[in-house]
């Protein structure tokens, strides 16, 4: 499978298959430096392969600490100081190799490496498939998740679908919330394809058609994206499940999907409270349970800590919270949500978890 980006100009290709990255050296051909920065449990599984790569393609290979602790300015500081050591020019390409926290990280320094150079993306997790699209970059601060950032668009995303076999059920449950969301965002009946699809668990681990599905996915984020690139409007709709979501996945370090899965959850509890919607919460919340979501945890959540890092989310205004909210399936919205319903939507959540636990 492969398509190209429709941007007025600077367009990109996506190519999704089996072996991907063996077209990798068609992208690099007049760089003067190739950089392959590669995350390091990746490259413990894919030795071989990403040798390869890197021979094949003269590049110079950066191992980075894997996962969402790579993202934070001391590692950046370190990777930037060392990729300046070789002295590149405008004439360099990073390449990255990993998931949705490599990409994110690697975005980041090709954004400010000499003030930008080319980036290629090869994302290696089920969850890169919606991090790797766009052009969305950064690091994490002190203060929250992803508030240190660009908007630096790839020259090339090469999805070989051949590093997912090596994926732990951790991070396929991870990125298939990703999946769901775009599913979500698509309507009722991309919506019910997918729960049908995948009904539980095991179903889900075998991956059985996972292409077609990272497919429709890849599609349905760019329809959104190429309409409002820089998330001055409609891209909001992508962060459906995020603004609770990257609350607890910094406070309680879950994974980035297993956080917003829960967040997706709670949206739909936000909504039934402010909007004139009937969303079965007991379906989602059944259907996380089913999934192996870690919806049992919730009762421990405390209210306070996760909204003081909802107050942090780039969406908000002077006029408070703003939430991405379904008033139904296939219908985002933005909304202002005040503390009291926020509030009362956790409070619900929580009993949630309790009956779980």
């Amino acid at each position: 499978m492969q398509f190209v980006t429709t941007y007025p100009n600077r367009n990109y290709p996506i190519i999704i298959e089996k072996n991907a990255s063996t077209k990798l050296n068609a992208f690099l051909e007049h760089y003067q430096h190739v950089f392959i920065l590669a995350d390091e449990e990746v490259y413990h599984y894919w030795k071989t392969k990403i040798d390869h790569i890197v021979q094949s393609t003269q590049s110079h290979l950066i191992l980075l600490t894997s996962g969402e602790k790579l993202k934070n300015i001391q590692h950046y500081s370190t990777v930037m100081e060392k990729l300046l050591s070789f002295q590149p020019t405008r004439q360099t390409c990073l390449v990255s190799i990993g998931g949705g926290a490599t990409g994110d990280f690697v975005g980041f320094l090709a954004s400010t490496l000499l003030r930008g150079v080319d980036l290629i993306q090869m994302p290696t997790t089920i969850l890169a498939h919606d991090s790797s699209i766009g052009g969305k970059v950064g690091i994490n601060a002190s203060q929250g998740k992803n508030l240190i950032g660009a908007f630096h668009r790839p020259s090339a995303v090469l999805y070989d679908l051949e590093f997912l076999n090596t994926l732990p059920k951790s991070e396929i449950l991870s990125g298939y919330a990703e999946l769901y969301k775009h599913a979500l965002l698509k309507g009722e009946k991309a919506t019910l394809d997918i729960e049908k699809h995948y009904n539980s668990l095991n179903s889900l681990l075998s991956l059985s058609h996972i292409e077609s599905f990272i497919f429709q996915g890849i599609q349905t984020k760019l329809e959104i994206v190429l309409k409002d690139e820089l998330e001055k409007g409609q891209r909001q709709y992508l962060n459906l499940g995020h603004t609770f979501g990257h609350a607890i996945e910094y406070q309680h370090k879950l994974p980035h999907g297993h956080a917003v899965m829960i967040g997706i959850l709670y949206q739909f509890i936000v909504t039934n409270l402010i909007h004139d919607t009937q969303f079965d919460i007991h379906h989602y919340y059944q259907y996380c349970l089913s999934m192996s979501y870690p919806v049992e945890y919730i009762h421990q959540f405390s209210f306070e800590p996760l909204y003081t890092l909802m107050l942090q989310d780039k969406k908000n205004n002077s006029d408070g919270i703003r939430m991405v909210l379904l008033t139904e399936l296939g219908s985002p919205t933005v909304c202002t949500v005040n503390q009291a319903i926020l509030k009362q939507a956790f409070q619900i959540l929580k009993s949630l978890g309790e009956e779980a636990s």
